[in-house]
């Protein structure tokens, strides 16, 4: 047979092609970094969320 008969008869399988990827434990967001938390990477916006952040965190502390 022929590949074009064998892929009318049988069709095509798109399965997956090898392993999954290694989760290596590293961070994808910009949101979960901590220089990004914190402000300390230089960013007006970013200095302004993170001080409402520690006020947010702040004001359930006894």
């Amino acid at each position: 047979m022929d590949d074009f008969q064998n892929i009318l008869e049988n069709g095509i399988n798109f399965g997956r092609g090898g392993d999954k990827p290694k989760d290596d434990g590293k961070i994808k967001t910009k949101a979960k970094k901590k220089k990004y938390i914190t402000g300390a990477h230089g960013s007006g916006s970013a200095r302004q969320k993170a001080k409402y952040r520690e006020q947010r965190a702040n004001r359930h502390k006894k």
